[in-house]
């Protein structure tokens, strides 16, 4: 269960399994960084920003629009309901995850920040160890037949679940250091009944995503053949 604080304009969302005390410093990059506790940052559509905190390694992300209207409105969501936010949305949707057991990155807290009509938000998850995308693999080597195999399952075994995953490509499948797999960024994500038709849909999705990618690198280790077998692992798992 989701614990919720709430003072003035601003509502802080704390995971039933941290005991910590949560502010709204813990939000802030340079408050991490005054506390040297900063550790690393990665740039996508956003900073994600690594802080480490009595022995937990934790990643910070602020909440961004894409497409044509996040040139418009960057980080500005209307705001019709806290239980209504993609923040807190995402947020209790990893929290059903975790508690059922599926490979997700752990939440811990999130913000939402409410002026008029407007909110802003942003995540912290706890950080999975050793993280690797399979982009970032499949830009030095191929997948191996282990791996193939390991995404399949684990997706399939989300889909078992009713887990749909809004934005399921390459980049957020991730290898942890003990290769174990986790799908990552349930922005927009939910929970649904179990149905071939979106399930298939997620496939194709994932698969575009390969072949999206094949042609932004000079050197990528992907074929056909690899997605063959990928599918074929998955359609024998669901």
């Amino acid at each position: 269960m989701v614990k919720i604080f709430t003072t003035n304009n601003t509502t802080i969302l704390v995971s039933s399994s941290v005991s910590s005390a949560i502010t709204e410093q813990w939000f802030c990059p340079d408050f991490w960084r005054q506390q040297q506790a900063l550790v690393d940052a990665k740039q996508g559509r956003a900073t994600a920003w690594f802080f480490s905190y009595q022995g937990l390694v934790a990643v910070l992300k602020h909440y961004y629009r894409g497409g044509l209207i996040g040139r418009l409105l960057s980080d500005q969501y209307l705001f019709t309901g806290i239980e209504k936010t993609r923040v807190y949305q995402e947020f209790a949707l990893l929290e059903s995850l975790k508690n059922k057991g599926l490979a997700v990155a752990e939440p811990i807290a999130a913000k939402i920040q409410v002026s008029k009509l407007i909110y802003r938000g942003d995540i912290i998850t706890k950080a999975i160890e050793g993280a690797t995308s399979v982009r970032e693999i499949l830009q030095n080597r191929e997948l191996n037949e282990d791996e193939l195999e390991k995404i399949a399952v684990t997706i399939a075994e989300f889909h078992h679940f009713g887990a749909y995953h809004d934005d399921l490509n390459i980049n957020n499948i991730l290898f942890d250091s003990y290769g174990k797999v986790y799908l990552i960024d349930f922005d927009k994500g939910e929970l649904r009944e179990p149905d071939m038709i979106w399930q298939n849909a997620n496939m194709e999705r994932l698969k575009r995503s390969f072949y999206k990618e094949a042609g932004k690198w000079p050197t990528f280790h992907f074929t056909d053949a690899q997605w063959q077998s990928l599918y074929e692992h998955y359609l024998q798992a669901r």
